[in-house]
C-alpha cells in the first residue's frame, strides 16, 4: 500500500471517529438531565431524539472499526459480510429517523424544545388549564360577550349572546352587528366602535336591543377595544347583561317611593290646614254672630240691612270652605252607614240633569250588582258631585259625562293608587270626561291642597283634596287615567260591605287560566312600564310575547313574525289601537283583539271610540283577568271594530 492511499484513508478514518464522539456526547448530553428529570417514560422526544443519534454514533463506528480491520480499504472491495453489516444497521439508523418523526408531530413540546424542565412544564400545563377555564366561564357566563371588528361584523358569540338574543353563533358571526338593533341603535353602535377606535377608554351606557323574535331587550352595555400582539387595534369586545327586570323593580321601586312621599306630602298640608280651618271656626263663629246682632239692630234701614247680608254671605262661604278643609283633614263628624253606591249614583245623576247644562250629554251606567259600602252618604255625593263640576268646567264647549258604579278585584300590585289597596273585591265609582285631560305633572298635584289649574278667583284647590280625604277616610283609594286632549277618567275603590246575611258575593276568580302553549301575543302599549308588566305576566304564563311601543312598530313586527292575539292600548300618540286593528285584518280578518285602556268601557262606548261589545279590559288589571281575557278569545267570536 502506497504513502498516497494511507494518508486519505486516516484521515477518513479519523473523521468518523471524531462524528461517533460527538454523536455520542450528543445522546448523553439528552439522555442525562432527562433522566435525573425522571422523564425517561414520559418524555418519549427526548427519547427518540437520543435514539436517533446513538444509532448514527454506532454506524460511524461500525466505518471506523472496518477500517482499522481492513487497511487499504479505499484501494480495494470490502468483504461482503462488512458490507452487510453496514447496510442493516442502516436500515435501523432510518427506522429510528422515523420513530422521531412520528413522535414529533404528535408531541405536545415547543418546537425546539427535548427537554422539558419541570417547572417549566408545570407552569405551561397551568397557563393550558387556566385558558381552559376562562374560555369555559366566558362560553358559560349569562352575560352576552361579543366580538365584533371595527367594521361592525360579528366574530365572536358566547352561548351567553345565545341566550340573550336568540340567535346561535352560527347564524349570526359574519354577520354585521346591527342585526339586534334598530337604526338609531345601529347609529349609536358605530359611534361607540368609533370612539373606542380612535384610542378612546372602555365605553358603558344602557341602551335597547332586539332580540331574534322581535321582543326588545334592554341592556347595559361595556365596550372595549381588542389589540393584537403588536398593540394594534383589531376590533371591539361588547359585554351585554339583561337589565329589563332590574329597570322594572328600579321604576316600580321609585313609584312606590312617590306614593309614600305624597302621602307624607298631604298629612303635613292636612296638618297645616286642619289647624288653620279650626282658628277659622272661632273667628267665623264671631263674624256670624255679631252680623246677626247687627241685622237686629238695623230692622228698617234697608240700606244697611242689605250690606250686612253680604257680610252673612261671604261668612257662608267661609264656613263652607272651612267645612272642606275639615273634610279633607279628617277632621269633620261623619255618620257612616251602608250606602248603595247605585243609588248615590242616580241621586246626582238627577241633581245633574237639571244644572249641568244642555252642552254636556249625561250618562248614567249603573252596577249589575249591589255595590254597597259603609261610609257617610253626604260624603259619597259630595265625592261624585266635586269630581263632575269638575268635568263640566274641564268640557267648555260641551262633551260627555259619565257616572258609573260596578264591582272589581285588585290583586294588590296595581300601580298609581293613592293610597295603595291589599287584594280583594272592592266596589267601584268612576266619573269620566271627554274634556281637556291633564298633564302628568298636574296629574301628580291635584290631590294637593290649594293646587289648582282654574284662574284666580275660579277655584279654592279644595276640591279634588276634600275628594281624597272622603275616600281615604273610607278606607278606600283613587285612580286618575288622563290624556291632553282626550279626557279623564277617576276612578275611586271603596271597601264593599259584606255583613252577614247580606254578604256581596265575591267575583275574584280563583281556577287558574289555561297556559298560553306558546302562542304569539302581540302587545302595543306605548307606556313602557306597563308594557314590561303586560309582557311578564304573558311570558309567566307560556306565551310568545311581541312588544311594540305604538302602530307602526307593531306593523313592522307582524309583518316579520305574525301573532296569534292583539292586545292593544286604545289611545296611542300616533295611531289609535282600533285604525292598528283595522290593518292588521285587512292582512289577516280573523285575528283576535283585545283592547285596552285607563278609560272606562263607558266613556269609551258612548263617545263611538270603540263599539260596546268588543273584548276589553280595563287599567288597571290583575293578572287573572287579563290571562283569563286572552284565553277567552280563542273560545268566543267577540265583534271587532
Amino acid at each position: 500500500m502506497s504513502d498516497r492511499t494511507i494518508v486519505p484513508e486516516r484521515l477518513f478514518m479519523l473523521g468518523n471517529l471524531g462524528t461517533m464522539i460527538t454523536y455520542a456526547a450528543i445522546t448523553v448530553a439528552i439522555v442525562v438531565p432527562v433522566t435525573r428529570a425522571g422523564q425517561l417514560r414520559s418524555n418519549r422526544l427526548a427519547v427518540a431524539t437520543a435514539l436517533i443519534f446513538a444509532t448514527a454514533a454506532v454506524g460511524h463506528g461500525l466505518y471506523t472499526w472496518l477500517m482499522l480491520a481492513n487497511p487499504g480499504l479505499l484501494g480495494r472491495a470490502v468483504d461482503s459480510l462488512w458490507v452487510g453489516a453496514l447496510s442493516w444497521w442502516n436500515v435501523v439508523t432510518g427506522l429510528a429517523g422515523v420513530y422521531y418523526w412520528s413522535v414529533r408531530q404528535s408531541s405536545r413540546t415547543a418546537p425546539g424544545l427535548i427537554y422539558a424542565d419541570p417547572h417549566r412544564q408545570r407552569v405551561l400545563d397551568e397557563a393550558d388549564a387556566h385558558r381552559a377555564t376562562l374560555q369555559a366561564v366566558v362560553e358559560h357566563t349569562d352575560d352576552a360577550i361579543i366580538g365584533v371588528d371595527l367594521d361592525g361584523t360579528v366574530t365572536a358569540w358566547n352561548g351567553g349572546a345565545e341566550r340573550l338574543f336568540g340567535y346561535t353563533a352560527a347564524e349570526i358571526i359574519g354577520r354585521p352587528s346591527s342585526i339586534v338593533a334598530d337604526p338609531a341603535g345601529a347609529d349609536e353602535q358605530r359611534r361607540v366602535i368609533d370612539q373606542v377606535g380612535r384610542g378612546g377608554r372602555g365605553v358603558s351606557y344602557e341602551t335597547r336591543r332586539w332580540a331574534k323574535d322581535g321582543s326588545p331587550v334592554d341592556v347595559s352595555l361595556n365596550v372595549t377595544a381588542i389589540r393584537d400582539r403588536s398593540g394594534r387595534l383589531t376590533g371591539v369586545s361588547a359585554v351585554a347583561r339583561d337589565v329589563t327586570a332590574a329597570k322594572a323593580a328600579a321604576e316600580r321601586q321609585r313609584a312606590v317611593e312617590e306614593r309614600t312621599n305624597q302621602a307624607q306630602r298631604m298629612e303635613s298640608l292636612g296638618r297645616l290646614a286642619g289647624g288653620v280651618a279650626h282658628d277659622f271656626n272661632n273667628i267665623l263663629a264671631i263674624i256670624v254672630n255679631y252680623t246677626d246682632f247687627a241685622v237686629e239692630e238695623a230692622a228698617g234701614n234697608k240700606a244697611l240691612e242689605s250690606d250686612l247680608k253680604h257680610v252673612r254671605n261671604a261668612a257662608d262661604r267661609a264656613i263652607n270652605l272651612t267645612r272642606q278643609l275639615l273634610t279633607f283633614t279628617r277632621g269633620d263628624t261623619i255618620q257612616p252607614q251602608d250606602v248603595d253606591l247605585n243609588a248615590a249614583v242616580a241621586e246626582v245623576h238627577a241633581m245633574l240633569e237639571r244644572t249641568i247644562g244642555e252642552h254636556i250629554t249625561l250618562i248614567e251606567v249603573p252596577s249589575s250588582r249591589p255595590p254597597v259600602v259603609h261610609a257617610d252618604p253626604g260624603q259619597i255625593q259630595q265625592v261624585l258631585l266635586n269630581l263632575a263640576i269638575n268635568a263640566r268646567d274641564a268640557m267648555p264647549d260641551g262633551g260627555t259625562l259619565v257616572l258609573e258604579a260596578d264591582v272589581t278585584d285588585l290583586d294588590g300590585g296595581e300601580l298609581e293608587m293613592q293610597p295603595p289597596l291589599p287584594a280583594g273585591t272592592y266596589a267601584r265609582l268612576l266619573v269620566s270626561d271627554t274634556g281637556e285631560g291633564m298633564t302628568a305633572d298636574v296629574v301628580a298635584r291635584i290631590f294637593e291642597p290649594f293646587f289648582t289649574t282654574k284662574p284666580r278667583g275660579q277655584g279654592t284647590g279644595l276640591g279634588l283634596a276634600t275628594v281624597y280625604g272622603i275616600v281615604a277616610e273610607s278606607g278606600g283609594s283613587l285612580n286618575v287615567y288622563s290624556e291632553p286632549g282626550v279626557g279623564t277618567t277617576f276612578r275611586i275603590y271603596l271597601p264593599l260591605v259584606t255583613a252577614p246575611g247580606d254578604a256581596v258575593p265575591a267575583t275574584l276568580r280563583r281556577d287558574a287560566p289555561p297556559p298560553g302553549d306558546g302562542r304569539t301575543v302581540l302587545v302595543v302599549e306605548d307606556e313602557p312600564a306597563l308594557a314590561r308588566v303586560v309582557t311578564r305576566i304573558l311570558s309567566n304564563a307560556g306565551y310568545h310575547v311581541l312588544t311594540a311601543t305604538g302602530g307602526p312598530e307593531a306593523l313592522h313586527l307582524f309583518t316579520q313574525h305574525g301573532c296569534d292575539v292583539l292586545l292593544t292600548d286604545v289611545i296611542m300618540p300616533e295611531m289609535s289601537g282600533r285604525r292598528l286593528a283595522e290593518l292588521l285584518h285587512e292582512a289577516r280578518p280573523s285575528l283576535p283583539v283585545l283592547y285596552m285602556s285607563g278609560y272606562s268601557n263607558g266613556l269609551l262606548g258612548t263617545t263611538h271610540v270603540l263599539d260596546g261589545d268588543i273584548a276589553f279590559i280595563e287599567k288597571p288589571f290583575t293578572a287573572q283577568d287579563l290571562l283569563h281575557k286572552i284565553a277567552e278569545l280563542n273560545t268566543k267570536k267577540l265583534k271587532t271594530p
